[in-house]
């Protein structure tokens, strides 16, 4: 019951509730789960035939704190990572420094992770991400149980990285959607029941569920 598009440097949310398929979804599109019907093609390369092809292409960041090994200090994820995907040392070298400055790391580069707050883990799961030189960056609730503070800074770092990136977020929370989403699919036990500019389904949502999710009347 899933069929969507995003276009070239878009900023997709998927949002519903727990359950509802959205994270199922992403981690079909980053190739960590076999879909069991249907086909989905990233810039043209199927996510089974050319699992290859897509992880090339590629940026996925867990939610929460995984994705990272706490015993090595930022900068040792990062080039760690970017071997992985067989970025060139001299590149990544030169490449890492402006990464942590650009998630607020500068200064925390040569700390081991362990020591970092959630905040900062996040936000060096997103470099970690942007390390392995992407086109696409899938996000999987990247601001899951932070504070305030921490969830804006994402946000605004997000923010920063839609002119240069395709990103799908997926995420519950449907304010953080409206603040960053240019369009939104709606899950709902495993159906994508709205797909619409985030404006348009926020302002006149065509379907009941919905309209009573974005109103708190869900569940």
């Amino acid at each position: 019951g899933i069929s969507f598009e995003i276009g070239s440097c878009e900023l997709f949310g998927l949002l519903g509730p727990n359950g509802a398929g959205q994270t199922t979804t992403v981690k079909m599109l980053a190739t960590l789960l076999m879909p069991t019907a249907g086909s989905a093609r990233i810039q043209g390369y199927d996510v089974v035939k050319d699992a290859n092809e897509v992880r090339k292409r590629i940026g996925f960041i867990f939610g929460g704190e995984r994705g990272l090994y706490w015993r090595l200090s930022g900068i040792d994820n990062l080039r760690y990572f970017a071997s992985l995907y067989h970025v060139d040392p001299q590149v990544a070298r030169q490449r890492i420094p402006f990464l942590l400055e650009m998630v607020g790391l500068k200064d925390r580069g040569n700390e081991r992770v362990e020591g970092y707050s959630r905040g900062m883990k996040q936000r060096l799961g997103i470099a970690r991400g942007i390390a392995v030189k992407p086109e696409i960056l899938l996000l999987d609730e990247p601001t899951s149980a932070l504070d305030p503070i921490s969830t804006a800074k994402i946000e605004e770092l997000i923010d920063e990285l839609k002119d240069d990136y395709t990103i799908a977020i997926v995420t519950h929370n449907m304010q953080q959607a409206a603040r960053v989403a240019e369009k939104t699919g709606f899950f709902l036990n495993g159906r994508m029941v709205e797909f619409d500019s985030t404006h348009k389904i926020f302002t006149n949502p065509s379907d009941k569920r919905t309209e009573d999710y974005i109103t708190g009347r869900f569940g």
